[in-house]
Parts: structure tokens; C-alpha cells; sequence
């Protein structure tokens, strides 16, 4: 029964969807709150993300989702064990919060473990797992908050691929 879906993002078990009343819908594996309804509960059927309005693009990581608000802000919730969340620690959160210092952000981008963001201004923002330098600031070192990445301006899309390389709940 859900209807007035305008874009759609899969991360590893589990999907969400905008709809054009600018509220976020998931459903699927829910070990870490991927769909932000405040529990760990799996859902087979749609459910809506708690706390959330104004929202013009979703993104769903590998275990991790983001949402982005027309205000130029990005929320995120789920898995956090890499700081993917961007809330400067590595709670899991079951419902949506806040990515600490970051506005003017006009794209969203969900990968494995970590999470990208493009700003106004043509830059781009990463923060999360960073072992294989996924982050571009020229480091090995995850981060807990975004981090601008070097040597990128004038960009105007950004994506990032959410693979799963295991069977099992990240741990």
C-alpha cells in the first residue's frame, strides 16, 4: 500500500524509499535499525522512519541509511561502527540523527561503511571506514565526523556502491 514513491535506495538486507510527501519508508533486515523505526525488529512490509520530514534524497549504505533534508542537512542512522553515521562516535542509532558539522549539501552518498556527502560550494564530504583511503584526505584513518575531500571542486554528482562482504551482521 505504499504509493507516491519518488526514488528508492537498497543497501545490503534491507530498502527504503522516498515518497512524495518527503517522508522515508524501509523495509528488511532491521539488525541496527537500518529502517529508523526506533527498533532492531526485521520489517516485511514498509514502515516509516521516525523524525524525519522534508526530505529530498535517501541513501542506503551496507548497513547504514542517510537522508537528506531540503535544509541543506544530512541524517543518518543504523550501523555505526566506523563512524558512518557522522555523529562523532560509533553508536548505533535506530532512529535518525543529525551529521555533525555539514550544511549546504545538495547529494548523498551510501557506501560500505562509510558515507559521502556533495556540497553547494561543488566539494565533497566523506567520513566513516576509511582502511583503503575511500575517504580521499590522504589518510588510512576512519573518521566519526566528514572531512572534505582533497583536491575535488566543481563536482556535481557523487555515488558510492554499498557491497556486502559477508553473510553475517557487521560485528
Amino acid at each position: 500500500n505504499l504509493s507516491g514513491i519518488t526514488s528508492m535506495s537498497g543497501g545490503a538486507y534491507f530498502s527504503l524509499a522516498l515518497r512524495n510527501d518527503s517522508t522515508v519508508w524501509g523495509w528488511g533486515a532491521n539488525w541496527d535499525g537500518y529502517i529508523g523505526d526506533g527498533t532492531s525488529i526485521d520489517r516485511i512490509e514498509p514502515v516509516k522512519t521516525l523524525n524525519l520530514n522534508g526530505i529530498v534524497a535517501v541513501a542506503a549504505g551496507e548497513y547504514h541509511s542517510m537522508a537528506l533534508k531540503s535544509d541543506g542537512t544530512v541524517w543518518a542512522w543504523g550501523w555505526n561502527g566506523d563512524g558512518e553515521l557522522g555523529d562523532s562516535t560509533t553508536t548505533v542509532r535506530t532512529t535518525p540523527v543529525k551529521v555533525k558539522n555539514l550544511s549546504g549539501v545538495i547529494a548523498i552518498a551510501a557506501g560500505s561503511r562509510f558515507s559521502l556527502a556533495l556540497k553547494n560550494d561543488g566539494t565533497v564530504w566523506g567520513w566513516g571506514q576509511n582502511s583503503n583511503g575511500q575517504l580521499g584526505d590522504s589518510t588510512t584513518i576512519g573518521k566519526l565526523y566528514p572531512v572534505q575531500v582533497k583536491n575535488l571542486t566543481g563536482i556535481s554528482k557523487i555515488s558510492a556502491e554499498a557491497i556486502s562482504s559477508t553473510e553475517e551482521k557487521p560485528s
